[in-house]
């Protein structure tokens, strides 16, 4: 299919042209986890429609170095993107799109585009050393870590404050992925699956590229509440760019509740759920709320356990630490990981419980910072001093006994899984972690003895080990936390707290430790990464099912103000062409427009107000200019009093005025105004049982305020807070409606924040009508006039010509001008009739002529002159 500028090809032109040819891969994909596919069918997912999938994260799942000969290339099997290909349906072509770690130099970047695109399928992004400082180091590490991770910047030296320079760098970092996906992507109906906190803008660039495409982000950090996230200055930004997916992932409902309630209080976008689901409507277009923690691939770590390396490791090891009681922590260099907190603990234990002392050691594995700063230098004294501490006051030098084994370097796989096969208890104190998979991989290695079929397996690669049952003490704040059931629960804030879940740990009966175990094997068996990916993937197609029927629109330049508007595949743009045409030619035009935030400069707020601001004079001079020609008729409908809207319009002639949302009309200026469906004040009795009601609720929310019209009564509340003021709604309608069941009103909560009291059946819609219908009359009595005039010129030009008595045709004429205002239809029609024979006469004619006459007199009244 040819495609024109601002158009691609459509899904069914995909679909047409034929599977996308498979790239052949230049590594093992990872090996599936039994039992996992069979749990989640895709069979309603219309699985078929997927031909390609671009997963697009910050890294490549490559390990990559310069050798003498040039670069060599590793697959990174540990990488989570890597391992989610297995859960991709089958026959889809997964391309990936990342950076790489290292910088390339420029002349060799083209080289190693060709060579990652043909051994692994990647798709490189190459960004210069300064750039990639600021955008990663600098933005990513230094604002949106501590940002997500509930930290504000309270000092002024911090390096966390706001920097317009590092935003920049982060929106040109986006913008080269983009531009990486544009030249990629295929056609609109290619799927992109974004990761993490470090791609949050690029939805929106490539949204304004690619209309229709369907895209997915998944978020693997926290998100934080909307308190701390407000302070934020781009705040609009990034959730305007989130809203451009189409799908957004979270680990734990906690983060997808964060999100949301960003959403409502600071752009009034509300959620909806049904069956299950969770989605946002943005412009048309439904965005769905994912929430699913990830998993890690089983077989993995289950084939783990013939590799060599391992089974060296784990012998030096248990020869070392026979007969100790080993606790096990593995994490980053991190000030969120809590690792100071945790040895606190560990010394608090020791202090309580001096049977522990000589016999317990807590294995603290931390990985190397990935960024550097103040916080983590001080982070490093503080740990290097704590364990020097424990050390000195509980370690035994002749026995050769330390407390704490601390390890800060890289420790490959097969090391971790020997320190996870001998440990007793792992230990997680994360002060805040969006999803931490050591409990996965301790739980896996723990029991890797177990053959039972509950895990899924027959004769293991790990039987043999000695039997372990895996005991976890997990922060309540890492978002793994909600999903292991049989873990121990604490907050690392409280030493004591976390001093005693370790020794419960410990000490927990050997019957409930296994249960336990079973609990945790059970799930994380179950939920791999491989089904992780499926499930997304799955939901992904789901909601972007009717994308290549969907009209849109790109409105808006910047990124806190772009949306792509989405309409159904019956819609029509309006064609300025066609619609100045059809005015031009048209004689007879009614034109209804709205004041209340249309024409209106906005609304003022002082006092607790919402007191609409009077017209500017450039909406006068428009109205004006449309109210002159004589061929429009011009109608405006406002909210405001009747007296007010006549103060402020009564200097355009020939408007018709629509007060207090249209219970209230006037046809023109000196008119009287009529209210909508003859409601009378004796009507409005119910105003003194509905008033003191509201004002109640004024006064118990603040924020909001009553307005007393005429017609209704109105509680407002746009400046109370998002959440109290809609539970208030909601309150409010249920009271309104016990007490005034039996009057005639209409209780309803409007999209603005207010909940209105009016009369039954009085609406604008209606006044509309009855705008319209009075327009119609207005236009039939208009034409009928005009035709007895016709009608009278033809007749008298008959009987001129013919010689007859001119003062008959005279006579009836004006009887039919006068009866036109009362004998209604009877007079319309035989003005018709008479002026179809009028003027067929009019052509010479004189029989016809008098027959005109003769039916004319017999529509009237008599005439005077036969």
């Amino acid at each position: 299919m040819k495609t024109t500028k601002g158009s691609f090809i459509n899904l069914a032109a995909l679909e047409a042209s034929g599977p996308t040819k498979e790239v052949k891969q230049g590594f093992d994909a990872p090996l599936r986890t039994p039992g996992a596919s069979s749990r989640l069918s895709l069979d309603n997912a219309d699985t078929g429609r997927l031909s390609r999938l671009i997963i697009v994260s910050n890294h490549l799942p490559v390990r990559i170095k310069r050798a003498p000969e040039g670069w060599e290339f590793e697959w990174d099997e540990d990488a989570l993107v890597a391992q989610a290909k297995d859960g991709i349906p089958a026959g889809c072509d997964v391309l990936y799109v990342g950076s790489l770690p290292v910088d390339v130099p420029l002349e060799d970047q083209e080289g190693v585009a060709t060579d990652l695109k043909r051994m692994f399928n990647c798709s490189p992004v190459f960004m210069d050393s300064e750039l990639k400082e600021k955008y990663y180091k600098g933005f990513c590490k230094q604002q949106l870590w501590p940002l997500f991770h509930y930290v504000l910047p309270m000092s002024p030296t911090s390096l966390g404050r706001f920097d317009a320079e590092l935003w920049q760098a982060y929106v040109k970092a986006n913008k080269i992925f983009c531009d990486k996906l544009v030249e990629e992507a295929a056609s609109e109906g290619d799927c992109v699956w974004i990761h993490d906190y470090h791609l949050l803008v690029l939805p929106s660039l490539l949204r304004k590229r690619f209309n229709r495409i369907r895209c997915g982000l998944f978020l693997h950090s926290p998100f934080p509440s909307s308190e701390i996230f407000r302070a934020f200055p781009k705040r609009e930004e990034i959730l305007r760019s989130m809203l451009n997916t189409d799908l957004l992932g979270f680990h734990t409902f906690d983060y997808a509740r964060h999100f949301l309630s960003c959403a409502s209080r600071m752009l009034g976008i509300e959620h909806e759920t049904s069956r299950g689901t969770i989605t946002l409507d943005y412009y048309g277009r439904t965005i769905g709320i994912k929430i699913m923690p990830t998993g890690i691939n089983p077989q993995r770590y289950l084939s783990g356990f013939e590799w060599d390396d391992y089974k060296w490791r784990r012998g030096e090891l248990a020869a070392q630490l026979e007969g100790k009681t080993v606790l096990v922590g593995v994490d980053d260099m991190d000030p969120f990981k809590g690792i100071e907190l945790k040895l606190a603990a560990f010394e608090r234990l020791l202090d309580y419980h001096s049977e522990y002392r000589g016999n317990l050691v807590l294995v603290q594995i931390t990985n190397p910072p990935r960024s550097a700063g103040r916080d983590i230098t001080e982070l490093q004294l503080a740990i290097n001093t704590a364990v020097q501490s424990i050390n000195n006051k509980y370690g035994d030098p002749e026995a050769g006994y330390e407390p704490v084994m601390y390890l800060e370097r890289h420790v490959p796989l097969h090391e971790r899984m020997a320190f996870y096969s001998l440990a007793d208890v792992a230990v997680l104190t994360a002060t805040r972690d969006g999803f931490n998979l050591v409990p996965y991989e301790y739980i896996m290695c723990s029991g890797a003895d177990r053959d039972s079929p509950q895990h899924g397996r027959g004769s293991s690669p790990g039987e043999g080990l000695p039997k372990k049952d895996s005991m976890l003490v997990v922060s309540e704040f890492v978002g793994c936390s909600p999903s292991l059931s049989g873990a121990i629960r604490v907050n690392p804030w409280s030493v004591e707290a976390t001093a005693d879940g370790i020794f419960s740990a410990i000490k927990l009966p050997q019957e409930q430790k296994q249960h336990r175990h079973e609990q945790a094997w059970r799930y994380v068996s179950q939920h791999t990464v491989q089904y992780w990916a499926a499930s997304y993937i799955a939901e992904l197609q789901r909601v972007t099912k009717g994308h290549n029927v969907m009209k849109c629109y790109a409105l808006g330049l910047g990124l806190d103000t772009f949306r792509m508007v989405a309409l159904d595949a019956n819609f029509r743009k309006l064609d300025e062409g066609t619609v100045q045409s059809a005015y031009a030619s048209s004689t007879s035009r009614i034109l209804f427009l709205d004041y209340d935030g249309t024409l209106s400069q906005g609304y003022g707020r002082e006092s607790h107000s919402n007191k609409v601001l009077p017209p500017s004079e450039e909406v006068i001079a428009l109205l004006r200019a449309l109210a002159a020609d004589p061929c429009n008729k011009v109608c405006l409908f406002c909210g405001t009093p009747k007296a007010e809207l006549a103060q402020w319009f009564d200097c355009v002639p020939n408007m018709a005025l629509g007060a207090e949302g249209g219970f209230f009309l006037r046809w023109a200026v000196g008119a009287p105004w009529e209210s909508q469906g003859g409601v009378l004040a004796a009507d409005m009795t119910w105003k003194r049982t509905a008033l003191p009601i509201l004002q109640q609720y004024q006064e118990s929310t603040d924020g909001s305020w009553v307005e007393v019209k005429q017609s209704s009564l109105v509680w407002h509340y746009p400046d109370a807070d998002p959440d109290f003021g809609s539970w208030q709604a909601k309150e409010l309608l249920t009271h309104l409606e016990g007490v005034l069941a039996n009057d005639p009103v209409s209780i309803v909560s409007t999209g603005h924040c207010a909940v209105e009291i009016r009369p039954q059946g009085v609406t604008k819609g209606q006044a509309v009508e009855h705008m319209l219908a009075l327009a119609t009359a207005n236009l039939q009595q208009q034409q009928l006039r005009q035709q007895i005039a016709a009608i009278h010129s033809d007749a008298a030009a008959a009987a001129g010509g013919s010689g007859g008595s001119s003062c008959g045709s005279v006579g009836s004429g004006s009887d039919l001008a006068a009866s036109s205002g009362s004998s209604g239809g009877r007079a319309s029609a035989t003005a018709v009739a008479a002026a179809a024979g009028g003027r067929s006469g009019a052509g010479g004619s004189g029989g016809a002529a008098k027959g005109v006459r003769e039916e004319a007199a017999a529509g009237s009244r008599s005439s005077s002159c036969a």
